[in-house]
């Protein structure tokens, strides 16, 4: 019926648009929430109770994330510098000394240094595994190697994957696989996570045709 394919058409033209928009003014309200709670907290120490400048500051839609993405901005900056990095070193020590933040704060540390780091591995390769069977198949995406002792009892030759749900992809389960069961895919890893999150309606582009269009 032309109506009914009309309507679905429509809506895959302007979903992905909605969600994009309410993820973004989700967020804008998110850091505009959390500066607000800290011009709240700034405002019950002034004499005197409430300030124009605080209030017109808090009427501004979107200031938290300019000023999140200017404190980002500045940070980075900083510790680019010899100076910076020593304030930072010292920062990073103080909080890896406090008893429980410590054990929070250095695996957060470890796990942003190895996702973020210019050389390292993580998500920079996707891959085909059979999961949660032999047979079945799934995308998965490198996120590095076995070390330590866990290295040890492995043995060389296994690769560390994370195989993400559908059609969340920020949830998901880590595998440790023989590199010899894993195929390695020429995809890159942007198409490979909107294939997972389309639940496989979005083909990405075969490497022949990507080659041919070069």
């Amino acid at each position: 019926m032309p109506i009914r394919k009309y309507l679905i058409t429509g809506l895959l033209v302007w979903l992905p648009l909605a969600i994009t928009v309410w993820v973004i003014l989700w967020l804008v309200g998110l850091l505009d929430g959390i500066f607000g709670g800290v011009l709240s907290g700034l405002e019950a120490f002034m004499p005197g109770g409430g300030n124009p400048w605080i209030d017109r500051l808090r009427a501004i839609h979107g200031l938290g994330v300019i000023l999140v993405f200017t404190t980002l901005l500045l940070t980075g900056a900083l510790v680019s510098n010899v100076a910076g990095r020593w304030w930072f070193r010292q920062w990073d020590r103080l909080f890896a000394n406090i008893p429980i933040f410590k054990a929070i704060y250095t695996s957060v540390k470890k796990v942003t240094n190895t996702l973020f780091s210019s050389d390292g591995n993580a998500f920079r390769r996707a891959m085909l595994i059979q999961y949660p069977r032999a047979g079945s198949w799934t995308v998965a995406f490198q996120t590095g190697a076995p070390s330590g002792e866990v290295a040890q009892h492995l043995g060389a030759g296994f690769v560390s994957v994370y195989v993400p749900t559908t059609p969340n992809p920020t949830s998901g389960f880590f595998l440790m696989l023989p590199r010899a069961e894993v195929i390695e895919l020429e995809m890159s890893v942007d198409e490979a996570l909107t294939y997972v999150i389309s639940m496989g309606s979005v083909a990405p582009t075969p490497p022949a045709s990507r080659l041919g269009s070069t």
